[in-house]
């Protein structure tokens, strides 16, 4: 599930959504003249993203996602003297969740807001250059609330996902629409709020909606015209096509999938995709298969909760690994895939790490998917034991509900991970220094049950009921460093809410992660300690990002509470009940004395 309701009628209705267009310059359609040339944004400049610290053009940081910087100007000697340069509000209204992640090219930061919205700043100032709010229509209800989770760069394009699942492309100088192309039917449960990826000039997304039996699918689409180029299913059985021609089924009808369910089967790549360079292969996590009551659709469900490897030229499936098979927990395994090497016996791996929702820290073989390694997380798992290295499956503990059959409920059990996951959409870091991967995770099960369920279009379709409750007094949230070679966690650090937001790491030996009890933190990379700390003023769950500008290196982060977590009850809402809503973005830079430091190290 994207980030998910209370219950099966707990879906957010965000004020009927009768909303207008506030822009701050003229949103008409304009003619898509734009052609990529020498100018803008390039497919190398994207491929090259991470080593180039004067700008950002990629969420992620990089098209294998690792978010991390080589700057070092700011470290664990100077961190210290981090100080705000500038803020920038998102408005007065209550803002709901803003987990972007911001952008830098050209003078110009690009950030997306709550409610289909995006500004470009000015870099050194912060002042608004442009505004642009997408006209979202009457009595659209997304799974999890209104956020948006980052734009892509190409060219003189900004492209961004909205609400009612389009793709909207914007002149980064204007702010005026280029091309807006739709994705599918928010009528029937579609959505799109993944920060899209630009690979070899294609826009590369995914569709969100698995609690209302859509159907998963990757698209690729020409960058500069938003034209569609291929799509491939994600759920079994379905045809796949490249340049407007059948490009061959997914799977094979029924092979997993009983009866007719695999035509609503959810599977929704809801989080996007990362891409290896060297295997030309994107890395795409699909989510939990629909319904949730796992009793009416016996099988392995391909290719739901799974990592698919699709070769980015021709849009058919290269290899997969289903994380939780038969999902019956709402785990998904939509969780970013993340491209590094390591050795082993001597010889160089080329390998992925993904922190799943089902709470097991996986490493593969990224050119076919084979598994090297699968450990633990979090401290509890009641659904599995283990996973076997010689088959890649768990190994179960009969942790599943019970079949409600024509009764009102099924048998309840208790599960952990709660079905907001191990990690839920926060995206975790690589440090290649280091040698570790950060990773925001959280400590809390479920009471889970079964209810009957009939398919109906745009209509939630899940099946189940639950109540979340955190496993410990102390603590929910926590930030682990993990050893990708041994599954061992190195450190930690323990926050008393859940952690939402996203992690970055650097060159200057730091890992920064925001709370919701409004702080962006900086941590020792090497040893978890906590270095400094800035509170915003609301929830940080946005994805920190780094830069340099004019010899000197900033930190930006959005600052915004809201997402999944406020809203379902239970033990874990008391917890969170009281921190406000926001909606801006922060800068910070060293204060003088600590840029001095830097520039004399």
């Amino acid at each position: 599930m994207e980030t998910n309701p209370q219950s099966t009628v707990g879906f957010l209705s965000p004020r009927k959504f009768n909303l207008r267009a506030r822009m701050g310059v003229c949103g008409a359609l304009v003619a898509a003249t734009f052609t990529a040339g020498a100018a803008g944004v390039t497919d190398a400049m994207i491929v090259n993203d991470q080593n180039t610290p004067e700008d950002v053009l990629t969420v992620g940081m990089g098209q294998g996602g690792q978010r991390f910087s080589t700057l070092n100007k700011i470290n664990t000697d100077n961190v210290v003297d981090l100080v705000p340069a500038w803020s920038f509000s998102f408005g007065g209204e209550k803002q709901r969740g803003q987990e972007t992640q911001p952008l830098v090219y050209k003078g110009k930061i690009f950030v997306t807001g709550s409610y289909s919205r995006i500004w470009a700043l000015d870099e050194k100032t912060g002042a608004r250059i442009w505004s642009y709010e997408h006209r979202l229509p009457d009595g659209i209800v997304p799974c999890c609330d209104v956020i948006n989770r980052g734009a892509a760069l190409y060219g003189d394009l900004v492209i961004f996902a909205t609400l009612d699942a389009h793709l909207v492309a914007l002149n980064q100088d204007t702010g005026k629409v280029v091309w807006n192309e739709k994705i599918d039917d928010y009528k029937a449960g579609y959505s799109a709020s993944a920060a899209p990826l630009i690979v070899k000039g294609l826009v590369i997304s995914g569709v969100s909606g698995g609690e209302f039996g859509v159907v998963g699918r990757v698209e690729a689409r020409d960058a500069n015209t938003g034209k569609m180029v291929w799509v491939r299913p994600t759920v079994e059985g379905h045809m796949g096509y490249l340049n407007g021609k059948e490009n061959g089924i997914s799977g094979k009808v029924n092979a997993t999938w009983p009866g007719e369910l695999w035509k609503t089967g959810g599977a929704a790549t809801w989080l996007g995709c990362t891409f290896g360079a060297d295997t030309n292969l994107l890395y795409c996590g699909t989510g939990n298969p629909s319904p949730w009551n796992a009793n009416v659709r016996p099988g392995d469900n391909l290719y739901s909760s799974s990592t698919v490897a699709i070769d980015v030229d021709n849009g058919k499936i290269a290899w997969s690994y289903q994380s939780t098979p038969h999902d019956h927990w709402d785990f998904d395994g939509v969780n970013e895939f993340i491209p590094f090497d390591f050795k082993k016996d001597g010889k160089m791996i080329k390998a992925g790490a993904k922190a799943d929702r089902n709470g097991f820290f996986y490493v593969l073989d990224r050119t076919n998917g084979k598994l090297f390694n699968a450990s633990p997380f979090v401290t509890k798992q009641t659904w599995a034991s283990h996973v076997d290295l010689k088959t890649g499956r768990p190994v179960e503990t009969d942790n599943r509900p019970g079949d409600p059959g024509t009764a009102e409920k099924g048998k309840s059990v208790f599960a952990a991970p709660s079905f907001l996951g191990g990690k839920n959409w926060m995206p975790m870091a690589y440090n290649p220094g280091t040698g570790l991967f950060y990773v925001p995770a959280n400590e809390w099960g479920m009471d889970i049950w079964n209810e009957p369920i009939a398919y109906k279009r745009g209509a939630a379709y899940l099946g189940a009921g639950f109540t979340i409750h955190p496993l410990y007094d102390d603590y929910i949230g926590a930030l682990r460093a993990m050893d990708p070679t041994t599954g061992k966690i190195v450190w930690e650090y323990k926050n008393p809410a859940p952690v939402w937001g996203g992690v970055m790491t650097t060159a200057g030996n730091l890992v920064f992660m925001g709370t919701p009890e409004g702080f962006l933190k900086a941590f020792d990379a090497k040893t978890g300690k906590e270095l400094w700390k800035f509170q915003t003023g609301s929830g940080v769950i946005g994805q920190p990002a780094t830069w340099e500008m004019d010899g000197e290196q900033y930190v930006g982060v959005a600052s915004g509470w809201g997402g999944a977590v406020p809203l379902w009850g239970g033990e874990v809402a008391k917890k969170v009940k009281d921190i406000s809503q926001g909606g801006s973005f922060w800068v910070f830079k060293l204060h003088k004395s600590g840029a001095v430091k830097a520039a004399q190290n």
